[in-house]
């Protein structure tokens, strides 16, 4: 199994606009493409997708950029992966239209590799950004504050 650079992108935008959605500023392209050495061509496509997909709420010109459309524990990451990658097909087999196995009608490798496709995308369906989005600030700071048994606080 093996995500397109497109989704990991994608997968990386929700994760830091999940990161920073308290903050009263929306999140920005550029913030992302600089934080992530990415292009800003090519994360303002992904980002037109994710908007369509309805994940991403997105506002043009002086002050804009985007914010999460719904809390981050609704966005699953199956779901995203499922929008962005254009198909699973882990081996020519499984294109019907396009396969030239001689054997594909008597393997039973195909209906093996499509068990684990589902099940990998059954632990994706598990996950949601909240799951996957980096410690906020507020958050950090509150931890470096609870006490665990048998670790010493940070000064």
């Amino acid at each position: 199994m093996h995500l397109t650079q497109w989704t990991d992108y994608a997968l990386r935008v929700l994760m830091y606009c999940a990161a920073f959605e308290d903050r009263e500023k929306p999140v920005t392209i550029s913030e992302i493409a600089q934080a992530h050495d990415i292009s800003r061509s090519h994360l303002t496509k992904i980002v037109r997708q994710l908007a369509a997909i309805g994940v991403l709420d997105t506002t043009r010109g002086r002050g804009g950029g985007m914010r999460l459309m719904r809390p981050p524990a609704d966005i699953s990451v199956g779901f995203v992966v499922r929008a962005t990658e254009t198909g699973f097909d882990m081996v020519e087999c499984f294109s019907r239209d396009h396969s030239s196995c001689r054997i594909s009608n008597n393997c039973n490798l195909r209906g093996v590799l499509e068990r684990a496709t589902r099940s990998y995308l059954a632990v994706l369906d598990e996950v949601t950004l909240a799951d996957l989005a980096p410690m906020r600030a507020s958050s950090v700071t509150r931890a470096r504050r609870t006490p665990i048994p048998g670790v010493p606080m940070l000064s």
